[in-house]
């Protein structure tokens, strides 16, 4: 009897620590967009970072950033795309930059809800031009998700950007383990990247930069870790359901995201035309803001005036080599 009541008592306070999700609130209001922000419809203020062309936009690009990021991720393709006649807008996400829950993870599903929101209203604000959704690292995961879902959003592209699709099947046994076990007991404890091998960039000023910037998330809670494997394992099961037009970016030397997780995600699309791969020897996981972050800032620029066209570095012809090291 006393042992039992030993683990009921265990039990109840692993669920006292479980994950903690800032799940969104009941709809109050439409979802609005205004200069500065996206209002969702439960009243929360996303903040938004708009890149306008002179005249009437061509096409307009929806920019997703990654885990521990915001919409400043967006700084330096947004002019460049400008320039072109595309007009680019990226809101931080929930629970990231400078949202009122930064540095709590409010779940897949209310994520894919606000890019759903965010597609509805630039449709509105620009009816018949064409929108394209850029997803770079969880904001690619978000979108495949989003794309895969049973009601996905009207848009006319997707650009993944080094998606993160390093899902649980991809981590082990150990990884998945630790996870969910430091995740249910210490979800509160900050998983400090000082000192990782990881290498996410060869910019290494833009990285000392954003080192300094207090709206990136450095050391995130190790729920909110779990948050990001759920989105991950999300981008990953809707590989199949994923269609045209579909540009996938990434770097040869991504750590992040290692060559077999992504050549997994690769055999798991469709296999029909018009899902296209760019493979770049010099890249990294931060494929935009590398060194040769142009380059690839040029190619997404050239697919969206035109899918068929072969990009102007013939990174979707090394992408083939890449394949066959499969």
């Amino acid at each position: 009897m006393r042992l039992a009541l030993v683990a009921i008592l265990a039990l109840l306070g692993l669920a006292a620590c479980a994950p903690y999700v800032d799940a969104p609130g009941p709809a109050i209001e439409q979802p609005q967009l205004q200069g500065d922000a996206i209002v969702a419809a439960d009243g929360a203020r996303l903040p938004l970072r708009e890149w306008l062309p002179q005249g009437a936009p061509r096409a307009i690009v929806l920019g997703l950033h990654g885990f521990g990021d915001y919409s400043q991720a967006f700084d330096e393709p947004g002019p460049l795309w400008a320039k072109s006649g595309i007009a680019t807008f990226a809101y931080d996400q929930r629970g990231f930059g400078a949202t009122q829950s930064a540095r709590r993870w409010a779940g897949v599903p209310a994520m894919i809800d606000d890019m759903k929101a965010a597609v509805a209203l630039l449709h509105a604000r620009y009816p018949g031009v064409p929108l394209y959704v850029a997803g770079e690292s969880m904001g690619g995961s978000i979108a495949m998700a989003a794309r895969g879902s049973a009601a996905p959003p009207p848009i006319d592209g997707l650009i993944l950007i080094g998606p993160a699709v390093r899902g649980r099947e991809t981590l082990g046994a150990v990884g998945r383990g630790g996870l969910s076990f430091f995740a249910h007991v210490i979800p509160w404890f900050p998983v400090s990247t000082v000192g990782m091998s990881v290498q996410p960039s060869d910019n290494i000023a833009m990285l000392r930069k954003l080192s300094q910037d207090p709206l990136i998330i450095k050391s995130p809670r190790v729920d909110v870790v779990y948050g990001l494997v759920d989105a991950m394992d999300a981008g990953l099961a809707a590989a199949p359901r994923q269609k045209p037009p579909l540009l996938i970016l990434y770097g040869a030397h991504d750590q992040l995201v290692p060559p077999d997780v992504m050549r997994l995600m690769l055999k798991r699309l469709p296999q029909v035309p018009g899902i296209r791969l760019a493979v770049y020897g010099n890249g990294y996981h931060m494929l935009l803001r590398d060194l040769d972050g142009a380059t690839v800032q040029r190619d997404a620029l050239a697919w969206m005036l035109d899918h068929n066209a072969a990009l102007p570095s013939g990174a979707d012809l090394a992408a083939k080599e890449f394949l066959a090291g499969s």
